[in-house]
């Protein structure tokens, strides 16, 4: 009983270290940020607005989404390297925005959109 248990807790120990091992021999992975903030037109962030990411140069691929937080913030991570993407931003009761991002190696990219009120 004692032995079945033993063995059973070495199992463990040498899984979770080859684990541990297999991921110290990969590379990390390399990435940029494109992130910034989303404005009203009178200067206060608009918290709550949709963000979408698309690549310029690849209008099939994957869109990544994310919502602006309560100071307007939003953050998408890529792939680092020399690429382009559109960013757009949309809330109800405002003219939605987009701006072009362009991306080169690793690093951050800031991205500012400001949407104007729809009128009434």
């Amino acid at each position: 009983m004692f032995g079945s248990k033993l063995v059973g807790s070495k199992f463990a120990v040498l899984l979770v270290c080859g684990l541990l091992c297999s991921a110290a021999g990969k590379k990390p992975e390399r990435y940029a940020i494109v992130a910034g903030t989303v404005f009203r037109e009178d200067g206060f962030s608009l918290p709550g607005a949709s963000v979408t990411l698309l690549p310029k140069d690849a209008p099939k691929a994957k869109k990544l989404e994310a919502v602006s937080d309560v100071r307007g913030e939003f953050a998408f991570r890529v792939p680092a390297g020399a690429a382009a993407y559109v960013v757009k931003a949309a809330r109800k009761g405002f003219q939605p925005a987009e701006k072009e991002a362009s991306v080169s190696g690793e690093g951050r990219v800031d991205v500012t959109l400001i949407l104007s009120a729809e009128s009434k």
